[in-house]
């Protein structure tokens, strides 16, 4: 993923989604928890974010057991994509974002409740590693 992409394509959806969400729920404060990815730490990335209104939450440095695409998403992912080969990195990506999209709401909702078990098991651990849950 390219800053671009991911500051054209990826946030003008979270603004959508924010912008829907808001007028259903009294809030006008955004979190978001970003891994430390270099498109998402980017100066073009972090100025629309702030230009949004969104607080980016702190993210360690390395911290798998709490990066919800680590332990859930791409799991998914390879489990589906196993086996198939892409000469193109454009036809990879298409591949991985019709996955995605054909992943229940529920699921990530999932997703979401196991990402906050595992920052209790993190917290409850002092930050110190930890096996599956």
């Amino acid at each position: 993923m390219t800053t671009t992409y991911y500051v054209q394509d990826v946030l003008s959806q979270v603004k959508l989604a924010i912008n829907e969400q808001r007028s259903k729920v009294s809030t006008s404060r955004t979190l978001l928890l970003n891994d430390n990815a270099g498109p998402n730490k980017a100066r073009a990335t972090t100025q629309s974010l702030r230009e949004l209104g969104i607080q980016v939450l702190p993210h360690p440095a390395y911290s798998p057991d709490l990066t919800p695409c680590k332990f859930c998403l791409f799991p998914i992912l390879k489990d589906r994509l196993a086996g198939r080969k892409f000469s193109r990195i454009q036809d990879l990506a298409k591949a991985v974002n019709s996955e995605l999209r054909t992943i229940p709401e529920e699921d990530y909702q999932g997703v979401f409740r196991k990402w906050q078990i595992r920052l209790k098991r993190c917290i409850k651990s002092h930050g110190e590693y930890f096996e599956k849950l």
